[in-house]
């Protein structure tokens, strides 16, 4: 979505609303598609002081899969965004704001870049998750599995005197 914000470009204190959805089902992460639902985004573009700021926020649910136990797991997702917008630059080094085309800033692509950029590496479905056990493969959040974990021989004697205190 490109909006115009040349009505407000030259009017200090005027403002702008916006109230889109975005589709990024298409974007891949890892092989996965955390953006099966669709994106709403909304939020206001002021002409502060002949300053153009743009404040929002993309709502959304993200579907992911566990990265150590492996299940599937919804997760909600509110991302503020808020950025300087300008018709030209001083400082051509400056990444943090965002330059208009023809007095129209591509909402699209702004939103778009700070939901790729707030994604973490690692999902993990909760923080007490246990994963996978590394011997035969078991969920250990659904309980204990029958593995006997071997012991390093270099402790083997220290492994001796837990089993003693636990008899």
């Amino acid at each position: 979505m490109r909006l115009n914000l040349r009505p407000i470009i030259r009017v200090p204190g005027a403002s702008l609303p916006f109230r889109f959805e975005l589709d990024l089902s298409g974007l891949d992460f890892y092989g996965e598609k955390p953006f099966a639902h669709p994106i709403r985004v909304s939020g206001t573009v002021r002409n502060a002081a002949g300053a153009l700021e743009l404040t929002g926020q993309a709502e959304t649910t993200l579907e992911l899969v566990c990265d150590r136990c492996l299940k599937p797991f919804s997760q909600t997702l509110a991302l503020p965004v808020t950025t300087l917008l300008a018709e030209e630059l001083e400082d051509e080094e400056n990444d943090e704001i965002v330059l208009l085309e023809n007095g129209e800033a591509d909402l699209e692509e702004i939103f778009t870049t700070a939901l790729v950029l707030s994604m973490d590496a690692k999902h993990v479905c909760s923080e007490d998750c246990k994963g996978l056990c590394p011997t035969c493969g078991a969920n250990l959040n659904d309980g204990p599995c029958g593995c006997r974990k071997e012991v390093d021989p270099r402790l083997a004697a220290l492994a001796q005197l837990l089993d003693k205190d636990h008899a």
